[in-house]
């Protein structure tokens, strides 16, 4: 009997639960449920935790949880509108975007700080029908942790479309070397090899242990990012 009361318990709590979390994720608006920057993740976070708490244990009070939920949800709200009145906020309790692509080169530097490998950068772009780091004139990775990319203007689709024009061939590079690692097994499907790299890389004047990352497209021109970027001007970048 006492097992079926505290099930009913957890029906109730569900049923009065939820429409409740629905009125708070409006209140809180798109943002906090599309973008999710840090803070609101935090939020989200920790809405799931008293909710699932409530939910699991009937000795909880009921009252006490939809009064807290409605608090934070309040709490989200306030804190979003001091950060549209004072920016400087907004500073300390979410990410900045990062430029991390500039005119075709990885950021080494801006990589490291935001922690993110080649691998995710290269995957983030095939997500946004980028195949080759060149064809990039910027990208950055926003406060939520999406990719932005602004492409070349000569590699902008949409203007081949217009003036009705086709690109015979296909935008594609491999990576052959990943942070300063070279890629064997894609040299070999290539038909080259290590010294085919290296003199290649010789004859740019080109220090091989001072490559971050390579690729080469289908007419086998190589495109190099260098450990040590200085030459590459970063536009200003504000939130």
């Amino acid at each position: 009997m006492n097992t079926m009361m505290e099930l009913l318990i957890v029906a109730g709590r569900v049923i009065t639960i939820l429409p409740l979390l629905l009125v708070m994720a409006i209140f809180m608006g798109k943002r906090a449920i599309g973008e999710l920057p840090i803070f609101d993740f935090l939020i989200v976070l920790t809405l799931g935790s008293v909710v699932g708490a409530d939910i699991a244990d009937p000795s909880i009070q009921h009252l006490h949880t939809a009064v807290a939920i409605v608090l934070i949800a309040v709490l989200q709200r306030l804190v979003a509108i001091i950060k549209l009145k004072n920016r400087d906020v907004g500073k300390y309790i979410t990410f900045e975007p990062t430029i991390i692509i500039q005119n075709g080169t990885l950021l080494r530097e801006n990589l490291e700080k935001i922690r993110y490998s080649i691998d995710n950068v290269l995957e983030a772009l095939r997500e946004k029908d980028v195949f080759d780091v060149n064809d990039v004139e910027t990208a950055i990775i926003e406060a939520n942790g999406s990719l932005s990319v602004l492409k070349k203007p000569h590699k902008n689709t949409v203007t081949l479309e217009d003036i009705n024009i086709m690109n015979k061939t296909s935008s594609l590079a491999f990576p052959i070397i990943i942070e300063g690692r070279i890629q064997h097994s894609v040299l070999t499907k290539l038909n080259v090899n290590e010294t085919w790299l290296k003199n290649q890389l010789k004859n740019q004047n080109i220090d091989e242990t001072n490559v971050f990352f390579a690729s080469i497209n289908r007419d086998m021109q190589l495109h190099i990012s260098l450990k040590n970027q200085h030459e590459v001007e970063i536009p200003p970048l504000y939130n």
